[in-house]
């Protein structure tokens, strides 16, 4: 069953690589993220233990998130 989420990185995520990161990671487990991700319920939870570690050179302090409705139609990663 797909489900989205919202979030927000906190912390030292600018000119670190962040978005390239966020791009390869959603990539990896097949789903999309603008911000908001939508996928299955497994890798949004790896995409979100991916986010709250970051790129080696970030420093990521907290991850904010909430499930919100899914959206058809939406695939890849637009930053």
């Amino acid at each position: 069953m797909s489900k989205r989420i919202s979030f927000t990185a906190h912390g030292k995520v600018q000119g670190v690589f962040f978005r390239d990161f966020t791009q390869t990671q959603a990539n990896k487990y097949g789903i999309t993220v603008q911000g908001e991700a939508q996928g299955d319920e497994s890798s949004l939870e790896k995409l979100k233990q991916d986010l709250n570690q970051g790129p080696s050179a970030a420093q990521v302090v907290k991850l904010d998130w909430k499930e919100t409705s899914t959206k058809d139609g939406e695939q890849g990663f637009d930053a």
